[in-house]
């Protein structure tokens, strides 16, 4: 094992990381230079908040920053119980990667519909369970606690429906310089440092290794790719991207939480016992918010759940008054108290845990409301809270 707190090979993962990060924005710029050169830019639509046109396709740059850590990390000695002929689940990502990266290249190229991108990702999704990345364990927390083992036509069916909603969920947040690649890079570090607790706690169970390296590259191609995307960006991820960390953020939640068997946490507490889960649903808890406020405004107005419109939360804090920088940053600040206040609840005793998410919720409420308690003040209110 490489250097690393009781085994855990921090230094190595460090590495994928870097790699991740440092092929991303190296190619980032490549495809950025030939997207411009061949007039290939994205043209201003009605939902848009960005003014200038910009090339899309960053997410071919993140598959590739994807694709080089995965080989340094299956050349490391550390990591190599994450690959075959051990697991088959690094094998099942980068397949299932490849198809949801090319369905958005070509969104991002030709504007695909929205039925043809969705049967893209069900391939795409169906692809990873079948090639052995799926659930294959099912806790249920009630009446003192049940481990299911489910087959392979249930797996492959649930494997799907959450790849395929967290897709959708990236997918729908995507609407600001920056929030993706930020809301992947913080939710992979929650599921990262999860993965890392798992190694710790079980001994580097081989089932930790494909969630963690899984991770930390999600966090190196994100970081990578933020310094063309933040505000003002020079390229967007496009669906190519954005698809791309929902499908990695579902691969490494399945992956650590699919296959763990959760009674091994004892049941001295239930927070405790569940919080593979509640880490997993705590990492992606705002894009998924975000998904179905969208689907229930959309289908409760009788249109499709997939027709875009301009009420998705970044546009609601833009409303409140708030910067497009400033939007990006509280969102960040949701993300970032939820779903390491859900992590912190397996890495320090509960009362710690408690007390950080608490505090850390309050400054990210206050945070969010300041523009509209200052339009107050100053005997004004934002042109949306005027309506009636």
């Amino acid at each position: 094992m490489g250097a690393g707190f009781a085994g855990i090979p921090l230094r190595e993962l460090g590495l994928v990381i870097l790699v991740a990060a440092a092929i991303t924005y190296l190619t980032t710029g490549i495809i950025r230079t030939l997207m411009v050169r061949y007039g290939r830019l994205d043209e201003i639509r009605e939902r848009d908040v960005h003014t200038m046109p910009k090339p899309r396709l960053g997410g071919v740059a993140m598959f590739s920053g994807f694709l080089g850590a995965v080989f340094l990390a299956d050349q490391l000695p550390a990591l190599t119980r994450g690959f075959m002929p051990i697991t088959p689940e690094m094998n099942a990502v980068i397949w299932a990667g490849f198809v949801i990266v090319v369905v958005g290249a070509l969104d991002d190229l030709f504007d695909l519909d929205a039925i043809t991108k969705l049967v893209g990702q069900i391939v795409g999704a169906m692809t990873m369970s079948l090639l052995g990345l799926t659930w294959t364990i099912l806790f249920i927390p009630f009446g003192g606690g049940t481990t299911l083992l489910i087959d392979q036509f249930q797996s492959t069916i649930l494997t799907t429906l959450f790849t395929v909603t967290l897709i959708n969920a990236l997918n729908f947040v995507d609407g600001l310089d920056g929030l993706s690649a930020g809301v992947g890079m913080i939710a992979g570090a929650a599921i990262l440092v999860f993965s890392l607790t798992i190694l710790f706690d079980q001994n580097g169970a081989v089932s930790a290794y494909p969630p963690a390296i899984i991770a930390a590259a999600l966090v190196g191609i994100c970081a990578g790719f933020l310094p063309h995307n933040f505000e003002p960006s020079r390229i967007f991820m496009g669906d190519s991207g954005s698809m791309l960390i929902g499908l990695l953020l579902a691969a490494a939640s399945t992956s650590a939480s699919g296959k763990i068997n959760m009674s091994l946490y004892g049941t001295v507490d239930m927070i405790a016992l569940m919080s593979p889960i509640i880490v997993v649903v705590a990492a992606v808890a705002v894009p998924l918010l975000d998904l179905v406020m969208a689907v229930i405004r959309r289908v409760g107005r009788g249109a499709s759940p997939f027709s875009p419109d301009k009420m998705h939360l970044h546009h609601r804090l833009l409303e409140l008054g708030h910067s497009h920088r400033r939007v990006v940053l509280v969102l960040y600040m949701w993300v970032t108290v939820v779903a390491f206040g859900a992590v912190s609840f397996s890495v320090v005793p509960p009362a710690f845990a408690l007390g950080f998410t608490v505090v850390g919720l309050v400054l990210a409420a206050l945070l969010t409301v300041v523009p509209l308690l200052r339009d107050r003040k100053a005997g004004k209110l934002p042109q949306s809270s005027m309506k009636t």
